[in-house]
């Protein structure tokens, strides 16, 4: 992952945005919440300050930034310090892996995927959610993403290439949804999460390691 200032340093910012976007967040959520497994221990790479893994019952949270582990904690999250891409953990640790908005920052994204790959126990699943870089809100990210602290050094996706990467990676049997289809603030309640992709900004998939 890139260097974790300015989540440390704007943390009441990345704060902001989900009181802001409330029905947007609540679409993530449910978007992510349905590609999920149920059970089993999970690991949330990049788990900020808790927000999807609280929630959906995420035991363990990795991030590189102190100020948003201590918001995990409060949410009741057992959280280490650390990278995506030299995770402090065991092979095949973990039941499933979750990874929401976290590829856009990540310093070197094979190799991250390659970790999560290797903490996967067999059969194990991950799940990954992005802006796609190519909707209408991926491209306004793109476009304006000098002017945002978090951003400016970002590097968005869009889905082929995230197919791409996982399947370069070794996961197999990927399932997608998205949501998302209007600008953000014309979203006033949840929206569903629909299959495939192409439609919504937002995207999730699940893959399989085999």
């Amino acid at each position: 992952m890139v260097a974790s200032n300015p989540f440390d340093a704007y943390y009441d910012r990345y704060e902001a945005w989900f009181d802001k976007h409330q029905a947007a967040y609540w679409s993530e959520l449910l978007a992510v919440r349905a590609f999920t497994p149920w059970c089993g221990l999970g690991l949330e790479v990049g788990v900020g300050s808790g927000r999807f893994a609280a929630p959906l019952g995420i035991g363990v949270g990795l991030d590189p930034s102190p100020m948003m582990l201590s918001y995990a904690v409060r949410r009741g999250i057992a959280v280490v310090r650390g990278v995506a891409e030299n995770m402090p953990f065991h092979t095949a640790s973990f039941d499933y892996v979750l990874n929401v908005t976290t590829l856009c920052f990540l310093a070197d994204v094979e190799v991250a995927l390659a970790e999560a790959y290797r903490v996967l126990k067999p059969a194990g699943s991950f799940v990954v959610g992005f802006i796609d870089r190519t909707s209408a809100l991926g491209r306004r990210y793109q476009e304006h993403k000098t002017e945002n602290v978090f951003y400016r050094t970002s590097t968005f996706y869009s889905a082929a290439e995230v197919d791409g990467l996982l399947n370069d990676a070794g996961f197999a049997e990927q399932v997608w949804g998205q949501t998302l289809t209007l600008p953000l603030n014309q979203i006033f309640e949840p929206e569903p999460v629909r299959p495939g992709c192409g439609q919504g900004a937002f995207l999730v998939a699940r893959a399989i390691r085999p």
